[in-house]
C-alpha cells in the first residue's frame, strides 16, 4: 500500500508540531494552543470548530454517508519546564537536531496532536467528504491534573463510537491501562502541650498504627494490567510546624493503581476495615478515609473540579475494531504490537467510565514525557501520522452499517 506522505506533507507536520511546542501551555494556560488548532481546523476544511466552558477545543468533519463517529483525543497542557538552565535546547524553541524536534510537550503530547491533526487534514484532502461517519479531534485541557475530567465534556458533546488516545506508545497499539486513585486517610487526636503529652492523644502515633495496618493489605492483581499498587506518598501532621504541641490531626496520601472492575467502594473497603479494627482495639482511635479532590482554574475562567479516582480499562484484543485497526496499520507497512499503557490517560473516562471502545496509539515513548530536553523523533512523527490515517480506515470498516 502506498504511503500518504510526501516531503511537502512531512514539512507541514513538522511545522505544526513546532508551532504547538513554541506555545507554552501549562495546565490552565492552553488558550494559545487552542487558537493554533482553531486556525488549523478552519484552514483545512473542517466543518465545525467549537470550544466548551473548560476550553476543550473540538474540530469536526462529516462524511457523505452513515458511519461511526471517531474521536481523536490529545491533551494540550504540559507540565512545567522546571530548571530551564538544565536544558541544552530551548524548552520552547522547537529546535531540530539529529532527526528530532525538541521542546516541552514534544513527546507529551504535542507531537501526537500535530500528527492527528495532520492525518485528518490529509484524509479530507484525499477523500473530500466521500467517507462514512464523522471525524473529530479534541484538544483537551488540564489532563496533567485530572485524567479524564475535562474529557467528560468532550464525550458528552461528541458521543463517539470509537476513541483514539494519542499518548506516546512507540507506535504500538495500546488496549488498556491501570487507573489511579489518590486516597487520603486522616487520624484525629487530642491537642496538648508537648510538656504534658499524657493529656492529649497524638494523631501521628495513631497514623503510624494505621500505616502499619495498611501495609498488610494486598491489593488485587490482574493477569494483563498487573498489580493494584497501594503506596504511601506523603504524610503531614497538623498543626504544622508543631512546636510544643501534640498534633491533633495527621493526614497521609496513598497512590492506588486501579484495575478493571474496581469501584470506589471496593477500593476503600479494606482500608475502612483496618480503621474499624484499630478502633475496636482502642476507643481513642479515630480516623477517616476518602478520595482526594482537586480544583483548578481553566483559561476560560471556569473552575474544573474532580475527585481523584480515574478507572482502569482493558478492551478485548479480539474485538472486530481492534482487528480492523491492526490490519490497517500492518497493511501500511507498520508493525504494531498490542500492549497496555503503564500510566493513566483520558481513557480512564472514555473507556473506564463511559464504556466507549477505545485504543491508544502515538509517537514517541513514555520515558521521554516530563523530561529535560524532551523530544519527538521525526520518523516517529511521520509514522504516527500515517498510522492515524490508517486507523480511520480501519475504524470506518469496523463501524460500517450492516
Amino acid at each position: 500500500m502506498a504511503g500518504i506522505l510526501d516531503e511537502r506533507r512531512k514539512g507541514r507536520i513538522v511545522a505544526l508540531c513546532g508551532e504547538l511546542v513554541k506555545e507554552r501551555s501549562y495546565s490552565g494556560e492552553e488558550a494559545g494552543v487552542a487558537d493554533i488548532l482553531a486556525r488549523f481546523f478552519r484552514s483545512r476544511g473542517f466543518d465545525e470548530v467549537r470550544t466548551d466552558e473548560y476550553g476543550d477545543i473540538v474540530g469536526s468533519a462529516r462524511g457523505s454517508r452513515p458511519g461511526p463517529a471517531i474521536l481523536f483525543d490529545g491533551h494540550m497542557d504540559t507540565v512545567p519546564v522546571g530548571d530551564a538552565g538544565a536544558w541544552k535546547h530551548d524548552a520552547f524553541g522547537a529546535g531540530l537536531e539529529s532527526g528530532a524536534l525538541y521542546g516541552r510537550g514534544a513527546s507529551d503530547m504535542k507531537g501526537a496532536i500535530a500528527a492527528m491533526a495532520s492525518a485528518l487534514s490529509f484524509f479530507l484532502e484525499d477523500r473530500g467528504r466521500d467517507f462514512p461517519g464523522s471525524l473529530y479531534l479534541a484538544g483537551v485541557v488540564h489532563e496533567e491534573c485530572f485524567e479524564g475530567v475535562a474529557a467528560r465534556k468532550v464525550s458528552a458533546s461528541v458521543k463517539p463510537d470509537y476513541v483514539v488516545i494519542g499518548e506516546a506508545s512507540e507506535l504500538d497499539l495500546k488496549v488498556g491501562q491501570r487507573g489511579r486513585a489518590e486516597i487520603v486517610v486522616e487520624t484525629f487526636g487530642v491537642p496538648a502541650h508537648s510538656a504534658n503529652p499524657e493529656a492529649g492523644v497524638n494523631a501521628v502515633y495513631q497514623m503510624t498504627r494505621l500505616v502499619d495496618a495498611l501495609r498488610r493489605i494486598e491489593p488485587p492483581v490482574h493477569p494483563v494490567l498487573g498489580a493494584g499498587i497501594l503506596e504511601l506518598t506523603d504524610i503531614k501532621s497538623s498543626p504544622y510546624p508543631g512546636a510544643s504541641v501534640v498534633p491533633s490531626r495527621c493526614r497521609a496520601t496513598y497512590d492506588r493503581r486501579l484495575l478493571v472492575g474496581e469501584t470506589r467502594e471496593s477500593v476503600l473497603a479494606p482500608i475502612r476495615a483496618a480503621i474499624e479494627a484499630l478502633a475496636a482495639e482502642d476507643p481513642r482511635f479515630s480516623a477517616e478515609v476518602g478520595f482526594a479532590r482537586g480544583r483548578e482554574t481553566c483559561y476560560t475562567g471556569a473552575e474544573i473540579e474532580g475527585e481523584r479516582f480515574f478507572p482502569g480499562w482493558l478492551c478485548d484484543g479480539g474485538e472486530d475494531y481492534v482487528s480492523e485497526v491492526l490490519e490497517a496499520l500492518r497493511g501500511a507497512g507498520l508493525s504494531p504490537k498490542m500492549s497496555k499503557y503503564n500510566f493513566c490517560t483520558d481513557g480512564s473516562h472514555y473507556a473506564g467510565e463511559a464504556g466507549i471502545r477505545t485504543i491508544g496509539y502515538g509517537p514517541s515513548c513514555e520515558r521521554l514525557a516530563h523530561t529535560v530536553d524532551e523530544r519527538v523523533e521525526l520518523e516517529q512523527l511521520y509514522a504516527a501520522t500515517e498510522g492515524y490515517y490508517r486507523i480511520v480506515e480501519g475504524l470506518q470498516r469496523a463501524g460500517a452499517p450492516l
